[in-house]
């Protein structure tokens, strides 16, 4: 039987006067990828942060494994295991990798266990472990891109969310991205992933949600999505 890790019902979400979601309903079921398509502005980042509780909801409910988190803290978030990956990376520029990466555990006291988890991350992305001294601004933007979900992942997440994890990067380095996205769902993870490379995220994923202009106007398993006529016209090219 499936049971949803992520539930939001009914959510709106206003930027001032600007509607950002209307009355979104969406559920990722514990050990699925499923992904949220749409065009620039549709909304996505805007339910990630939602979820992340970096912005305030103007109504609804966000349940995480059964308990309603639509007004709590940001770190309380994260201590209840989930952890976000930001669209445009935001790495801590001035400060190593190493120390993005302890950052990243700013939630957990088991100094040994993070420690081998970093070694880790450097095992999943040996350029990282290759530049662990180095500060993160110097960094390539695919390099950046490996340091931001490493980092989200060292809370050890059980719902990561993803935005645009593709964003700017060459394909080989989008390909090693996508290699380790699907390695964290098999070592367990569930993933929202929020991403404009329809194509790629929909040939990764269980399940789709099609946000347009905030609103939610489509939703299947991938594979139909893939072949959906609206889909391929709007997103597929």
């Amino acid at each position: 039987m499936t049971k949803a890790l992520l539930e939001i019902k009914n959510l709106w979400v206003n930027y001032g006067a600007i509607q950002a979601l209307q009355d979104t309903n969406l559920v990722v079921n514990e050990g699925e990828v499923v992904t949220l398509i749409g065009a620039n502005g549709a909304g996505k980042s805007t339910t990630l942060k939602a979820i992340s509780r970096l912005i305030n909801p103007l109504k609804g409910q966000i349940f995480y494994n059964g308990e309603d988190i639509t007004r709590y803290r940001p770190d309380r978030v994260v201590s209840l295991g989930i952890a976000q990956s930001p669209e445009g990376r935001r790495v801590l520029a001035r400060q190593t990798v190493l120390t993005n990466l302890e950052l990243g555990a700013y939630t957990r006291s088991d100094r040994l266990a993070i420690k081998a988890d970093i070694e880790r991350q450097f095992l999943t992305f040996p350029r990282l472990g290759e530049r662990r001294h180095q500060l993160a601004g110097t960094l390539s933007g695919g390099e950046q891109q490996m340091l931001a979900i490493a980092r989200a992942v060292m809370s050890r997440p059980k719902l990561l969310l993803l935005d645009e994890p593709s964003l700017g990067l060459a394909p080989q380095v989008v390909r090693e991205i996508f290699s380790v996205i699907r390695q964290l769902h098999e070592q367990g993870v569930t993933i929202l992933l929020v991403e404009q490379n329809a194509n790629l995220a929909l040939q990764t994923a269980h399940r789709g949600y099609v946000l347009e202009a905030g609103q939610l106007i489509l939703t299947d398993v991938a594979s139909a999505l893939l072949n959906d006529r609206r889909v391929r016209k709007a997103y597929l090219g």
